[in-house]
């Protein structure tokens, strides 16, 4: 049965998350910079519906689920969040989503190479190595090494790219770096 309200859906979501992964929730929560922010005494060592209580009054329900989804792709908790962003799709005046699966004329390089990046990829170790950190935790670090192919660790980190524009230029960035020659080869083909 779909949860009647925003904050349910909210409650719903965080307890699908594993221990560890909640603790990256409330890390990522509060070492937003953005105004307002919350403070560590008001979650620290709190269950997750006393998280999603002071996220809602903090910011209301329909800011607070747009964070929540925000913060759940950057750890990686993609599933989490698409299931979140289902549930509430009728529960707000407009797609909770920040964005991402809209159409936009100018499709970053890496959504447009996707398929070629995940073939021809020879060396994701010091990719990985490098957006560790900044762009991947170390929990979904870990989940990407695991992975037995090239391909399916490049998939894995794929999931980590739907974060937002920033995180996909510092994966170019990176990419440039490592694998220069498969850029320059995609950029010939554009």
């Amino acid at each position: 049965m779909a949860p009647k309200t925003i904050k349910a859906a909210l409650v719903d979501a965080l307890e699908d998350l594993s221990t560890e992964d909640m603790k990256k929730f409330v890390h990522k929560l509060l070492d937003r910079r953005e105004e307002p922010r919350v403070k560590r005494n008001r979650v620290d060592g709190k269950d997750r519906l006393d998280v999603v209580d002071v996220m809602v009054a903090t910011f209301t329900e329909e800011p607070a689920l747009k964070l929540a989804l925000d913060i759940l792709r950057d750890i990686c908790c993609q599933n989490v969040a698409e299931r979140l962003r289902e549930a509430t799709a009728g529960l707000t005046s407009k797609p909770a989503d920040s964005g991402q699966n809209q159409e936009s004329k100018d499709e970053h390089f890496v959504d447009k190479h996707r398929r070629a990046l995940i073939e021809r990829i020879s060396n994701i170790d010091p990719i990985l190595d490098q957006l560790l950190g900044s762009v991947i935790q170390h929990g979904a670090y870990d989940r990407i090494r695991a992975q037995l192919t090239t391909q399916d660790k490049v998939r894995e980190l794929f999931k980590c790219l739907r974060a937002g524009p920033e995180v996909k230029d510092r994966f170019y960035t990176v990419l440039q770096e490592e694998e220069g020659y498969l850029i320059r080869d995609l950029q010939k083909q554009q």
